[in-house]
């Protein structure tokens, strides 16, 4: 539909609240182009995305004059960025319609039908129904696929698998006031109704949570990594477990990323020298000038008192950004071995950028990170993959504590205990 857009963003602002038009075209005009060219300036995942750039640009220059409100103007964006399925671009504003970052529960394409992998658990107080594998069969009492054909990105193509699960799973984290009703269809062939509104997650009052299990210290990071006084509070609780057998540092509470400060700090904890733990590709483009591409291999120093023990990373799908390249970097430095599930798949570092004409900016992904190894962070897959089955056992954490038991076939308690053995043999 030609004016599929201009219809979309008047009929959300107009059913949500009215507001007067108070939107300048050639101030907005300005702001577009500014946005336009920062993705082709800076964009580092530009050209791998599927997206057809030009009809970008033609597609929403087209609607300027139709923006009228302040809401519709966000939306305006919103959509535009969207249309690269990268939950790392974003405005970094919102309005009533706008779209939430995330939802407690991962959808994965299969056969052109939508299931149920992943849910929050972790973080939920209350369980129900094992939905996982569940298919899912309406949204809102529409069909689920023709919702995901309907969603507004024109210039992409969303038969696309990456881009349809990104879209399936933008859709269930739901506008703001909109409900989330699915219809789910079980394992057990039975159909339920589930609110996702009404799935209640844990809010922390810590930073991190730390107890012990069998003489296996377990630091949960509660979705605190962008807090700079975390470190001193990391610090503190490791050092209260400096004599344990092994450490598990959960990190599937962390679905906001943070900082590289702190999560530098953290890993600093577990080395004794200087080590390589992410390589970082970025580029650099003024104009019609040539590109540059630049590459570089990042450290850190070892700090306090170091943590000798066999350390295992919990990750999730609510693992997100830099608490991705945490994991990444503790396994690059072989410091951890990694359980769980794939990550949040957050591609690369961000650099924010101010509109010119509006007092909110928006994040460009302007950095691709990796592993030491070589392969991109979003494709990391842990060494140990948990596939999640249950919602009421903890599998995840269960498959750590087995490792370091000796119960699995890996021991790497064992390994890491000659490794370092050998070190001190070495160093003396």
């Amino acid at each position: 539909m030609k004016n599929y857009l201009t219809y979309l963003l008047i009929l959300i602002c107009c059913t949500s609240f009215a507001q007067s038009n108070n939107v300048q075209t050639y101030k907005l005009n300005q702001d577009f182009g500014q946005i336009i060219q920062s993705l082709s300036d800076n964009y580092i995942y530009l050209k791998d995305k599927k997206t057809d750039f030009e009809c970008v640009k033609e597609k929403y220059s087209a609607v300027i004059g139709k923006v009228k409100t302040n809401q519709e103007k966000v939306l305006f964006f919103e959509y535009l960025l969207d249309e690269f399925y990268d939950s790392h671009l974003m405005l970094n504003t919102k309005t009533k319609s706008s779209f939430r970052l995330h939802s407690p529960i991962y959808l994965a394409l299969k056969d052109n039908k939508f299931y149920v992998k992943n849910i929050w658990s972790s973080q939920m107080k209350d369980y129900g129904s094992n939905i996982i594998d569940a298919e899912v069969l309406n949204f809102n009492s529409k069909k689920f696929n023709k919702v995901i054909d309907a969603f507004p990105t024109q210039c992409v193509n969303k038969n696309l698998p990456e881009v349809r699960e990104w879209i399936a799973n933008k859709i269930i984290s739901g506008r703001y006031n909109e409900s989330r009703v699915l219809t789910l269809r079980l394992t057990d062939d039975r159909k339920i109704s589930l609110n996702v509104d009404n799935i209640k997650i844990k809010k922390e009052r810590t930073l991190l949570t730390t107890n012990k299990k069998n003489d296996v210290g377990v630091i949960r990071i509660n979705n605190s990594l962008g807090k700079n006084n975390l470190i001193k509070q990391f610090d503190k609780e490791l050092n209260s477990l400096i004599n344990t057998k092994a450490l598990v540092l959960d990190l599937r509470n962390t679905i906001d990323g943070g900082n590289s400060y702190v999560t530098n700090a953290i890993m600093s904890r577990f080395i004794n020298k200087e080590m390589p733990y992410q390589k970082q590709i970025s580029k650099e483009k003024y104009g019609n000038n040539p590109e540059i591409i630049k590459t570089s291999l990042e450290y850190v120093s070892p700090r306090g008192i170091y943590y000798n023990k066999p350390v295992i990373v919990l990750v999730g799908k609510w693992t997100g950004d830099v608490a991705e390249g945490l994991a990444i970097g503790l396994d690059g430095m072989n410091r951890a071995k990694i359980v769980g599930s794939e990550m949040g798949k957050f591609a690369g570092s961000t650099t924010n950028y101010s509109f010119k004409n509006s007092k909110y900016s928006y994040s460009v992904s302007t950095d691709k990170l990796y592993h030491v190894n070589g392969l991109l962070r979003e494709d990391f897959v842990p060494s140990y993959n948990v596939v999640q089955t249950d919602i009421q056992i903890d599998n995840v954490l269960e498959k750590a504590l087995n490792l370091i038991d000796g119960k699995d076939d890996d021991n790497f308690v064992v390994a890491l205990k000659a490794k370092n053995s050998v070190a001190i043999k070495m160093d003396k």
